[in-house]
């Protein structure tokens, strides 16, 4: 990002080390950590804590409990930590907490959760592009890229690595598993497992996504192995998550050695029990 353009260094009103803009309405209760920028027309609240080296644009609203660390970008017309769009909340104390290195771009919105004591999770090293929604409760962990206009409904979790496309709305509850690829356009209203790729309306696997798994380290063995373990599954369709179907079917045998196939099926009704079933077999099991 191209180092803001604030007015000279004499009209910078320094407050806790940080230089906000003199049109910037910024409480004297938030805290500020050293090196914030804040620019034109930006609004921070009270209970707000933005950590060090921080840039905020033109703009930018951020409010409520608000927590957002090091060394983030947060661009023009942004909001941060206003109330979810929920019938249930009752003004209850919830937040919204944001990792380092984050580049928050144009009009995205995240929103404070739902239920006392509860959490709006940005994690670490994400790129959330312009329009992008995080409804409360939901969870982006690190290293995600959501493309612009992706919209999360409530309680949405997105693991490490994944990546949505752009245009891409995602239903309520819904989980995106680690590594996972999401094409632009698409409509999710179902959960993806880790380390493959999905496209369209309805949504469709479209083979493991071995582009990203080899740009984060994975050796071509690695991805050779879950090829061959998806292969034998037949055609995964994210309705065998419902324990039927091709892919439980046909169940390597030294997976069922570890897995008894009555268990089997219950993980498999449970979309969290099965990513963490998924990543336990490709990282631990060999593919012969």
């Amino acid at each position: 990002m191209e180092p803001m353009n604030f007015q000279p260094e004499s009209r910078l009103r320094p407050v806790r080390n940080a230089e906000i803009h003199p049109t910037a309405v910024v409480s004297p209760e938030a805290r500020l950590g050293h090196n914030v920028k804040i620019g034109p027309y930006s609004v921070i609240g009270s209970q707000v804590e933005i950590g060090p080296d921080c840039e905020i644009g033109t703009s930018v609203v951020i409010e409520g409990r608000t927590t957002i660390g090091s060394n983030n970008r947060i661009y023009h017309g942004a909001i941060i930590g206003s109330d979810p769009q929920d019938l249930k909340y009752a003004g209850e104390t919830t937040y919204v907490e944001i990792g380092d290195n984050n580049v928050i771009r144009e009009y995205v919105t995240i929103h404070l959760a739902t239920g006392e004591g509860e959490k709006t999770k940005v994690g670490n090293d994400c790129l959330l592009m312009a329009y992008v929604h995080v409804a409360h409760n939901s969870s982006v962990h690190d290293h995600v890229i959501l493309a612009n206009a992706v919209n999360l409904a409530g309680h949405v979790d997105v693991a490490d690595w994944a990546i949505v496309g752009g245009m891409t709305p995602v239903h309520q509850f819904v989980n995106v598993g680690a590594h996972a690829f999401v094409g632009g356009g698409s409509r999710l209203a179902q959960d993806v497992p880790p380390f493959i790729r999905v496209a369209g309306n309805p949504v469709e696997v479209a083979g493991v996504n071995s582009v990203g798994l080899k740009r984060r380290g994975f050796s071509d063995d690695e991805v050779e192995n879950l090829q061959k373990y998806l292969a034998r599954g037949g055609t995964l369709m994210l309705d065998d998550c419902t324990g039927s179907g091709p892919f439980m079917d046909s169940v390597p045998p030294n997976v069922q050695r570890i897995v008894p196939g009555a268990e089997m099926h219950l993980m498999l009704r449970s979309s969290k029990a099965f990513f963490d079933l998924f990543e336990k077999l490709f990282h631990n099991i060999p593919v012969v």
